[in-house]
């Protein structure tokens, strides 16, 4: 019922334009495709992505033969055979986007073997709520020019009654800021994730965010708080943060995300700190206690040894998880499963360069993810956040 008959791997398009790598599975009574996303700020020690008809083209010669026959309900033994053909410890020969498209294509044809949604198949009785959605509204950095140094502005609808709630409340405060950029004669274009990408500085976008969020608050009847993504490696450069406007040692740039947390009460701050800096990590996330989740991204890539030495420095209480960044569904799990036995939630998220897939919904939900991070309009975006709504309705 689960062995293995065939696998195809196909070049598509993601929402940014570039090739990337989709993958089909089929046993004997099921059936999986997922595809590979592919990030714009990228942490240093992510798997690494090979060129995609180069990665294609040796994969079929050297790995699918290797996979054909397999049992598909073994999801470990399915990603240690993807390790052992590859044989290094970054995925460079195979490649994560070969990778991760063949891991999470393969979970989608055993659960459909079992007749099940993945959710369902990879969190058993125990995926009992969906996540928070959580969105950004306007973006600069690495995902839009002359925009904002702050990479990206974000809201989750923590007073949500649903996720549908939530979703909607998320895509109302995405609209308010629009109105608010146009009445200030900042109307903008957006950038790869959907958010606005005006010509404002940090500041500006803080209030104005604020503002929004307070306004459909207000409407909806439940809150909606704010967070971050400083992506902070971006900025970081000759042993300081360069902002447009300022130049911050590590000790300043502490200072300066903590007042920031206070001002605008941030539940969220993801990347405060370039990819290296455990320590300052640690002494931002003393600094803050439990008033807000300082999450790792570029700190992590998803790599339970990276994790680990954050708890023993302490380093963050939250972490962000994208399975292209250690390429496997395993190594996903066991980095989300390290996590939350530490005391540390979760965050599943999506990439700038995006697809339709929609696998992202359900890890979050089987695994006990507290937000999903996959912005908050545009078709691929949207893609996830509907079928969040579809998943709560089975729960």
């Amino acid at each position: 019922m689960t062995t293995i008959e065939a696998v195809k791997l196909r070049r598509i398009l993601d929402s940014r334009g570039n090739a990337t790598v989709e993958a089909d599975l089929w046993t004997a009574t099921g059936y999986g495709r997922a595809a590979a996303p592919s990030g714009a700020s990228t942490g240093t020690h992510e798997a690494k992505v090979r060129p995609v008809e180069e990665a294609i083209r040796d994969a079929e010669e050297r790995l699918i033969p290797d996979l054909v026959g397999r049992d598909a309900a073994d999801q470990a033994g399915f990603d240690r055979a993807i390790r052992d053909n590859d044989g290094t410890p970054d995925l460079s020969k195979v490649g994560a986007n070969v990778a991760v498209a063949l891991s999470l294509a393969n979970a989608r044809a055993a659960a459909d073997a079992y007749g099940q949604e993945l959710f369902r198949y990879l969190g058993g009785c125990f995926a009992a709520e969906t996540p928070f959605p959580l969105g950004n509204v306007i973006g600069g950095g690495a995902h839009a020019l002359n925009a904002t140094d702050i990479q990206e502005f974000l809201v989750v609808p923590t007073g949500a009654p649903s996720a549908a709630d939530g979703v909607f409340a998320n895509a109302a405060v995405h609209r308010k800021v629009r109105d608010l950029l146009v009445s200030m004669g900042k109307g903008s274009g957006k950038g790869d994730e959907g958010a606005w990408a005006p010509a404002i500085d940090d500041l500006s976008a803080f209030e104005v965010v604020h503002q929004a969020v307070t306004a459909v608050s207000d409407e909806v009847g439940f809150s909606i708080g704010m967070g971050i993504d400083v992506a902070a490696s971006e900025l970081w450069n000759d042993g300081a943060y360069r902002y447009r406007d300022a130049s911050r040692s590590p000790e300043d740039q502490v200072a300066y995300i903590a007042e920031l947390m206070d001002r605008y009460n941030l539940i969220y701050v993801e990347d405060p700190l370039q990819e290296e800096d455990f320590e300052g990590f640690a002494d931002l996330t003393s600094l803050v206690g439990d008033r807000c989740l300082v999450c790792g991204d570029d700190l992590f890539v998803t790599n339970p040894e990276r994790i680990t030495s954050g708890i023993e420095l302490g380093s963050s209480n939250c972490v962000l998880i994208k399975p292209n960044q250690i390429g496997t569904l395993t190594d996903t799990w066991e980095a989300i499963e390290l996590s939350h036995t530490h005391g540390m939630d979760t965050v599943m998220s999506h990439r700038s360069g995006e697809t339709t897939d929609t696998t992202i919904a359900h890890l979050a939900t089987a695994f006990g993810c507290i937000f999903l991070k996959t912005g908050a309009v545009g078709g691929e975006r949207i893609a996830k956040l509907n079928e969040l709504i579809r998943i709560e309705e089975q729960l």
